[in-house]
């Protein structure tokens, strides 16, 4: 039988930064084909200054910067009071907000003038399971009508103290999309107004797309033919 752990794959860096399998599936009958599955890490992302975006008129900085700078006023003039980090991906800004500080730094975002993120697209969720410490993210995407601008901002917690402040107070409409990231990855929105299950059933153990989450779920019976968890199924390999 052939090892494919990490250390015996070519080219694999060693752990922390390769794991292999998907969904907890490991050393089982998984027929998924996610079994040899390697996934490389890439180090957590922070981009220096400047951070460009799309650039103003007569070649000016990007927006980028303008939003970073507008933001860090607001806040008193220390960025790093509230955001942990700023990553611009794929074009993309991304604020990386400290939990305790997520409530103050939405109400500048949709607030201030020189910013005025007044619509939220929704928050949804992502689980890290290698991430310790901050496993879990809850992430909002704002949409400044005023400016033409986009922003992501993020928000951490660990499984072991899955809170993070609710933003329903702030954007309304986060009212379902809190607790669909609830009902999906186990994150707790304090202070939300009503904060149940939307998707699954109420007394559903377990929330689904975390990727420790059992792939298949529960067995389910289907014209008296009962089909076993993927993990439980006979392999072909």
């Amino acid at each position: 039988m052939t090892d494919n752990s990490p250390d015996n794959l070519p080219g694999v860096p060693e752990e922390p930064v390769a794991r292999t399998g998907m969904f907890g599936a490991s050393g089982t009958g998984d027929t998924s084909g996610y079994g040899n599955l390697v996934v490389r890490r890439a180090p957590r992302l922070s981009t220096p200054r400047p951070y460009g975006g799309p650039v103003g008129p007569a070649g000016q900085r990007g927006d980028y910067d303008d939003i970073a700078d507008e933001l860090e006023r607001a806040l008193g003039g220390d960025l790093s009071s509230a955001v942990e980090r700023v990553v611009v991906d794929r074009g993309e800004l991304t604020f990386h907000v400290k939990r305790e500080n997520l409530l103050e730094v939405c109400r500048h975002l949709r607030d201030d003038p020189a910013l005025r993120f007044e619509l939220s697209l929704g928050v949804s969720g992502v689980h890290y399971p290698h991430d310790t410490g901050a496993e879990l993210h809850a992430v909002i995407h704002l949409c400044s009508i005023t400016h033409n601008r986009r922003l992501r901002v993020e928000a951490s917690a660990p499984d072991a103290d899955p809170h993070v402040p609710s933003t329903v107070e702030i954007y309304p409409t986060h009212d379902w999309h809190e607790r669909e990231t609830y009902d999906f990855f186990g994150l707790v929105f304090d202070g939300h107004p009503a904060l149940t299950r939307i998707e699954m059933p109420d007394d559903w153990e377990g929330h689904p797309q975390r990727k420790d989450y059992p792939l298949g779920g529960i067995p389910v019976e289907y014209r008296g033919a009962e089909i076993p968890a993927p993990d439980e199924r006979r392999s072909y390999a």
